[in-house]
């Protein structure tokens, strides 16, 4: 059996956790997989250094050590591929990131055991038609104006029917898996990563009747730039790879096709980190 390990050298500066990750992996019997680009950095270890791409095929599955956005960053590669995911919790909260350094040990001998679950969770797809624009994104979609000095004007439509206008510094399309980041910090809510939904929250809304709505997972969400508008906004899929819409344009959001499984040890732990993580902070 071989793991594929995707490390955050900005996080784990001298590779002390990486090199940690494979010791413990060959104690059961496991082949840690690496991008070949980091052989001169850990040839003191066990590590198998392939392709990223090949060492990914090859893996059954992959490990990230870093924080929330390291897993992010290798996502769309695992969803290609079809790999399920650990994160190993370098951050500073870690919702998607589950395992903690002190707790390797035992999760990596349960990774051994087959003893853990794999939990799909949705994806958004967002889609701009004027711009042969399509992405995937995990956490969600956001639109803001590239004027910061003035407020846009959004559209929201839910399967062709006129939902609500907004005119606000922005507007985040969530995942329940996203609700917990930007959505959160926006004032929407704490969803189940479990349910069939996603959240749609302005940011900085000129009006004190604004809220964020939760829409079925079923349904398809369009939201249009406003053509009075006085400058375009742009939309990105988990804070990458930006498409600029022009006054008038829309994009398009539904429900991915694609899950990504998430590699777990306990059905709580969504709720052990919203109490531990964000409560008690």
């Amino acid at each position: 059996m071989s793991v594929f390990l995707f490390p955050n050298r900005i996080k784990d500066t001298d590779f002390s956790v990486t090199r940690q990750v494979i010791a413990l992996l060959d104690q059961h019997g496991i082949h840690a997989l690496l991008a070949d680009e980091l052989a001169g950095k850990l040839v003191d270890t066990k590590a198998v250094f392939l392709p990223q791409q090949q060492a990914l095929a090859q893996a059954k599955q992959v490990i990230t050590i870093g924080g929330d956005g390291t897993l992010l960053r290798i996502a769309h590669d695992c969803l290609a591929q079809s790999k399920p995911v650990l994160g190993v919790n370098l951050g500073r909260i870690g919702f998607l990131a589950t395992c903690e350094v002190a707790e390797l040990p035992e999760k990596l001998a349960r990774l051994a055991a087959g003893r853990y679950t794999i939990e799909p969770r949705n994806l958004l797809r967002a889609d701009a038609p004027a711009h042969n624009w399509h992405q995937v994104a995990m956490n969600d979609v956001v639109l803001f104006g590239n004027s910061r000095l003035h407020p846009m004007d959004y559209t929201v439509y839910c399967d062709g029917a006129f939902v609500s206008r907004y005119r606000s510094d922005g507007v985040i399309i969530a995942t329940p898996t996203g609700s917990t980041a930007y959505s959160l910090s926006a004032g929407g809510p704490v969803l189940d990563a479990c349910a069939a939904v996603m959240v749609l929250t302005p940011v900085c809304a000129h009006s004190i009747h604004a809220v964020p709505l939760v829409f079925s997972a079923s349904r398809t969400l369009t939201v249009v730039a406003e053509a009075t508008n006085r400058d375009s906004v742009y939309a990105s899929a988990d804070s990458h790879s930006r498409c600029d819409l022009q006054p008038g344009e829309s994009l398009t959001i539904t429900t991915a096709v694609e899950q990504l499984g998430l590699i777990t040890f306990d059905e709580t732990e969504q709720f052990r980190a919203i109490e531990t993580k964000l409560m008690r902070r």
